[in-house]
């Protein structure tokens, strides 16, 4: 009887061993979503992003003044970023940006996060 069990172990184990592992598909990243931004700043001011899924500064670009739908608009250079972490980006309003209400969009290795208006003050 024992042998038995001690037998049905080992074949448990192989079988275990030949069953196709979880692989990790590179590239595939979660759509970003932006939560909040700060109160509406001039050029040389401050802007605060929150969020879920931002990624960081070597994989994601901010775009103001898109339509609702992304489209368009003015890219924030990257010298513009203070700081940038998966769920918050601090950066400097450049003084070459549009004025007025837009969209303001994140960019995460690809896929375009949730839109939120936002304005600059003149």
């Amino acid at each position: 009887m024992v042998r038995v069990f001690f037998a049905s172990l080992l074949f448990a184990g192989a079988l275990a061993a030949c069953a196709p592992r979880e692989q990790a598909v590179v590239g595939v990243t979660v759509t970003p979503v932006l939560v909040k931004l700060s109160e509406p700043a001039a050029r040389g001011g401050t802007l605060t992003i929150q969020g879920r899924y931002l990624g960081g500064p070597h994989t994601g670009r901010i775009r103001l003044g898109a339509s609702e739908t992304g489209e368009g608009g003015y890219l924030f250079p990257a010298a513009s970023v203070r700081s940038w972490t998966d769920s918050e980006i601090v950066l400097t309003v450049p003084a070459d940006a549009p004025t007025g209400g837009s969209w303001l969009f994140v960019e995460v290795a690809g896929k375009r996060s949730t839109g939120l208006p936002y304005s600059v003050r003149p």
